[in-house]
């Protein structure tokens, strides 16, 4: 049974990675979704592809998240080609991991305007479009819940601050019975951080399973938070990472 029939999605950073599951778990579950991407034009196309030959409309959208106008105008043109808007998916991130010392102010201009404000202005734009029963997921990380080393001081700041807009967007919008929510994904298997890479085993050690997740595992949670089973579920906070914060 198709959980979210002719719903509508956007799902921003939606190319590859937890962008991609996600994107295909909507359309699986029976939505139309548009998606965004910076870079990597044909791996885009290649997802709206796969969501056509699920008989779902797919849309790819070339937007920065980073740039003010575009986290706006990314949800107007999604809703215009989707003939409106259910589902906004924050998922588009940029992760600089370094010493204090080594990061300077424009590493700190750029993920914060991408993880933070890009997320903010993302979702003020939706608001304004989704109907009662709509919903804002945003894509966290499990660094706000246990750093487990040094060098993450910008990127954990970035993602902290999804807890309170999500927390605030709960508030803002539940008369409207709009449901916002954050997850939190642990290691997970991706091309910026696979399982295989150098950096695997010491991430998979810090797991309560000892290994990393999928990005399919990611998305069947967004989904179900999508879905009319979540409809009681705001302002609320979800871990999948396979024990990392345990």
């Amino acid at each position: 049974m198709n959980t979210l029939n002719n719903k509508k999605a956007l799902v921003t950073g939606g190319s590859r990675g937890i962008g991609a599951a996600t994107a295909l778990r909507l359309a699986q579950e029976g939505a139309d979704v548009a998606l965004t991407y910076v870079q990597g034009e044909d791996a885009a196309r290649e997802v709206v592809a796969k969501i056509e030959a699920m008989g779902r409309r797919g849309f790819a959208l070339r937007a920065d998240l980073g740039d003010a106008a575009q986290a706006t105008s990314c949800v107007e043109q999604a809703a215009d080609a989707l003939g409106g808007l259910d589902i906004l998916v924050n998922n588009a991130g940029v992760g600089v991991l370094a010493p204090l010392d080594q990061l300077d102010l424009s590493d700190a201009d750029r993920v914060l305007a991408v993880n933070v404000r890009g997320v903010f202005l993302a979702s003020r734009a939706a608001a304004a479009l989704l109907p009662r029963g709509g919903r804002i997921i945003t894509i966290g990380s499990c660094i706000v819940q246990r750093v487990p080393g040094p060098g993450g001081t910008l990127y954990a700041m970035s993602k902290s601050a999804l807890i309170g807009l999500t927390k605030a967007l709960a508030r803002e919008l539940g008369d409207r019975g709009i449901g916002a929510n954050l997850v939190h994904p642990g290691p997970t298997d991706t091309d910026m951080n696979p399982a295989d890479g150098p950096m695997a085993a010491g991430q998979s050690a810090m797991t309560a399973l000892g290994r990393y997740g999928s990005a399919d595992e990611v998305a069947s949670l967004v989904a179900f938070l999508a879905g009319d089973d979540a409809a009681y579920v705001t302002g609320a906070e979800f871990a999948v990472d396979g024990g990392h914060a345990a």
